[in-house]
C-alpha cells in the first residue's frame, strides 16, 4: 500500500475538501458532503462546515452533537 502523498501547500485545491481532525473531537470536513453509513444509506449535509461524530454518541450520528464533551456537575 503506497503511502498518501505530501504536498506542499497553503491554500487547499478546488477539487479538494479540507479535513480537519480535532484530537477527543469531530472530524472537521469543508463543503457539502455525503456520507455512507455502514448500513448502506447515505446522508447529505449542504452546510460549509460538516463535524462528523467519531465517538458515536452523538444522538444526530453521523452528525457531532458534541455528545463527546464531558459533563461536569455545577458545584
Amino acid at each position: 500500500m503506497r503511502e498518501p502523498r505530501r504536498e506542499p501547500c497553503h491554500e487547499p485545491r478546488r477539487d479538494r475538501r479540507r479535513v480537519t481532525l480535532e484530537q477527543g473531537g469531530p472530524v472537521l470536513v469543508e463543503g457539502p458532503v455525503e456520507v455512507r453509513l455502514d448500513d448502506g444509506r447515505t446522508v447529505v449535509s449542504d452546510r460549509f462546515m460538516t463535524a462528523l461524530c467519531t465517538c458515536r454518541r452523538s444522538r444526530t450520528y453521523p452528525w457531532c452533537d458534541t455528545s463527546h464533551r464531558r459533563r461536569s456537575r455545577p458545584a
